[in-house]
């Protein structure tokens, strides 16, 4: 039995931002378990305030006379608040940041609900009906083709599922109930919608998934389901998702925000009904802590979103499941920057339940894991559509398309792919990786980076005619002429836009229908969602976009994807820039030949030899594997050893430099067996009047750099010279 508890006191006051260590009387022994509520003295109050054990220990960290007994410690079990106290205090110990911030993350704040009827909208005419005045609808009334297609695929539909994710106006919903096309109706306790259960019928690798997971509910056991492109893991989700709810259990499913579309939702909710609720960014807050509450009081049983929604507070939890576990977008970019699939590892393991991170290309920390024999490896080899082969793949060397004087950002070969699908009335999507672009120097004729002697990590072009390193600060003179070929094309890397590439397309194929998808098309909440309707629904020939258009979307009739410039992600400046363009070529490449009809796909590169590019055409995932841990191991990068980044900023350069110098020397005494580089300049150097500098500190351990990280911590607050500090980990 423990001596001593580390108490947070008070979750709603932010100015309490640690523990405080007080006594266990021996009539609270057997009650003292971290994540437990109790209430102590505090202060010079006479009243006790409420607070969590977030640690027990033997060891007092101040004279034991002036430690303080715990008052009371409640004879009940845990509830679900006080596991989530306690996954907040791990988050906060992993990823730095406050309690409070912590805390906040996990559990939200009070707000304000309305409560809201549960409606229906459901179909009152037949399918022929339906299809017939859905072939008459002129071609401007994008919105009422979105609810009939959806009619058609089921009869009746959630009303905040309608006019959330499918954008249908309550205007537009009451024109098509006075057409007589449906209705809309509250729904009572004894109406709910079970739903359908799972329709499809898997294939003996899918099975075999699905029933070694559900053999393990009620145990934690992490399970990396590795599928190629069209594979069938969601069936493969939906399968164990019905064994977990046939024992009682309840469902996280997290989602990238980007991937969270109305298909997705409504495939749930086919399955299992108003079991199924769904959250996103979007939503306002209220809503959001309404739909919280049903979970905490057992009126749903399956959870879908993105990051947020793995604290869902459900009581018997028993499943969690990361779909596209790889996906940048799961770690947070707010204080902690946490990330969600190992906070879901973190979660399940508190929980004593199994989680699934699926993915056709898992994060190399993901993978290594299974190597190591800590996860659980489930793979589906094949396609799950009968006769669904991978696509014919082609790598264009770019240097030879230059050779050949022809400037365009669209191959010979490409161009004449396009024209061959337009007059094959079927689908084209052209994908622009300019992911993270930074200002690296490349040469056009031999494909050569400028990279960092020191850390093999691109050098980063600057206005002063420098090339520098952001992880080590090593400078190199930036010359005219390729030191590998000598050639006069070695220039620091431009971007092509893909307005640019519309313009261009919109010449060379006139009378194609172009759509483009980037961060300028999709500012309004519902443009993303708009724009993949009418390319599904074949009102759009050619797809233009950036990554976003190829996070695992289901599009039959596209048969052709070109990846435009290929390599251009292999020129940012980070460790992990071969696995990220892996990742995107090989989710590319995968959108094509869905359907019944087969794929080609076109990958154009300057480096055509470079093992990301070559892997992903060959949706060889083992190979770039096998090859990029061996550069990780030699380097020392992560899953190797753990990386813990911290970011200094302040608005007067002299006094930021000065600080992070002192600050390294305080990381340097605090982890000695650490490996420290830097302080050197961020990628950023200057943002918003706020300057900007890193140090990267290297160990197997991750102990010691979490006893960096707090050392960091503590360094801030006593001699900081109002440096702010953030930090990252791996």
């Amino acid at each position: 039995m423990a001596a001593y508890a580390d108490i947070i006191i008070d979750l709603q006051t932010p100015t309490l931002d640690r523990t405080f260590q007080y006594s266990i009387p021996p009539e609270l022994q057997e009650r003292a378990e971290v994540g437990a509520p109790v209430t102590v003295p505090f202060g010079n109050g006479k009243k006790p305030r409420k607070g969590y054990i977030v640690d027990l220990s033997d060891t007092a960290k101040i004279d034991p006379a002036k430690i303080r007994p715990i008052a009371d410690i409640p004879n009940r079990g845990l509830t679900i608040e006080d596991s989530l106290v306690e996954l907040a205090y791990r988050i906060r110990r992993r990823y730095g940041g406050s309690l409070y911030d912590a805390l906040r993350t996990v559990i939200p704040s009070r707000q304000k609900t309305v409560a809201v009827p549960k409606r229906k909208v459901r179909r009152v005419i037949g399918i022929a009906e339906l299809a017939k005045r859905r072939m008459e609808l002129p071609a401007r009334e994008t919105a009422k083709a979105r609810l009939y297609d959806a009619l058609a695929v089921t009869e009746e539909i959630p009303y905040e599922l309608v006019t959330g994710k499918l954008k249908i106006t309550r205007q537009a919903l009451a024109k098509a109930e006075e057409d007589g096309i449906l209705t809309v109706a509250e729904v009572r306790r004894e109406e709910e919608n079970p739903g359908e259960g799972l329709t499809v019928t898997l294939n003996d690798e899918q099975i075999r998934a699905a029933e070694t997971v559900a053999a393990s509910i009620g145990m934690h056991r992490v399970f990396v389901l590795h599928g190629i492109t069209g594979s069938g893991k969601t069936e493969v989700y939906l399968k164990t998702i019905a064994s977990v709810l046939e024992a009682g259990g309840q469902v996280i499913v997290l989602i990238p925000e980007i991937a969270l579309t109305y298909q997705t939702v409504l495939r749930f909710y086919r399955c299992f009904g108003d079991r199924v609720a769904f959250v996103h960014s979007k939503m306002p807050a209220g809503e959001r802590y309404r739909i919280r509450e049903k979970a905490k009081n057992g009126e749903i049983s399956i959870m879908i979103g993105p990051r947020s929604a793995l604290f869902t507070p459900f009581e018997r939890l028993g499943l969690i499941i990361v779909d596209e576990e790889h996906e940048t977008s799961y770690r947070s970019e707010l204080t902690p920057r946490y990330h969600a699939a190992d906070v879901a590892v973190e979660r399940a393991k508190l929980c004593g339940i199994p989680v699934i991170l699926g993915s056709a290309t898992p994060s190399l920390q993901t993978f290594y894991r299974c190597e190591q024999g800590e996860y659980t490896l489930l793979t589906l080899s094949h396609r799950a559509k009968e006769g669904a082969v991978l696509p014919t793949t082609h790598i264009i060397d770019l240097r030879e398309e230059l050779k050949a004087r022809n400037y365009s950002v669209i191959s010979r070969s490409l161009h004449a792919a396009i024209e061959d699908r337009l007059e094959r009335r079927e689908q084209v999507m052209l994908f622009l990786n300019r992911r993270g672009y930074a200002g690296f120097v490349s040469c056009r004729s031999c494909g050569y980076i400028a990279k960092c002697p020191h850390c093999d990590v691109s050098l980063t072009y600057h206005s002063d005619g420098t090339m520098r390193c952001h992880y080590c600060g090593h400078r190199a003179v930036y010359e005219r002429k390729c030191p590998e070929c000598g050639s006069s094309y070695f220039l620091p890397f431009g971007r092509s836009g893909t307005q640019k590439i519309e313009e261009l397309v919109q010449k060379e194929f006139p009378k194609a229908r172009v759509l483009r998808m980037d961060a300028d098309t999709t500012k309004a909440t519902e443009d993303y969602e708009t724009i993949l309707t009418e390319f599904a629904e074949g009102r759009g020939d050619i797809l233009i976009g950036t990554q976003m258009i190829v996070k695992g979307h289901d599009f039959p009739k596209v048969t052709l994807v070109g990846a435009l410039a290929a390599d251009l992600s292999l020129g940012v400046p980070d460790y992990t820039c071969a696995e990220r363009t892996f990742d995107l070529l090989a989710q590319a490449a995968g959108r094509a030949g869905r359907g019944e009809l087969p794929g080609e796909v076109f990958i154009q590169t300057y480096r055509p030899d470079h093992y990301a590019v070559t892997a992903a055409a060959e949706s060889d995932y083992r190979s770039f594997y096998e090859t990029e841990i061996r550069y990780r191991r030699t380097c020392g990068y992560p899953p190797i050893r753990h990386m813990l980044t911290v970011t200094g900023s302040h608005r007067k350069e002299g006094v930021l430099e000065s600080a992070m110098e002192r600050l390294a020397a305080a990381i340097a005494a605090a982890a000695p067996e650490a490996v420290a580089i830097g302080p050197a300049p961020a990628p950023l150097k200057k943002k918003n009047d706020m300057y900007y500098r890193v140090i990267h500190v290297r160990h197997a351990d991750i102990e010691v750099l979490i006893r960096a990280k707090d050392a960091a911590d503590a360094w801030m607050h006593a001699d900081g010279d109002g440096t702010g500090l953030t930090f990252d980990m791996d």
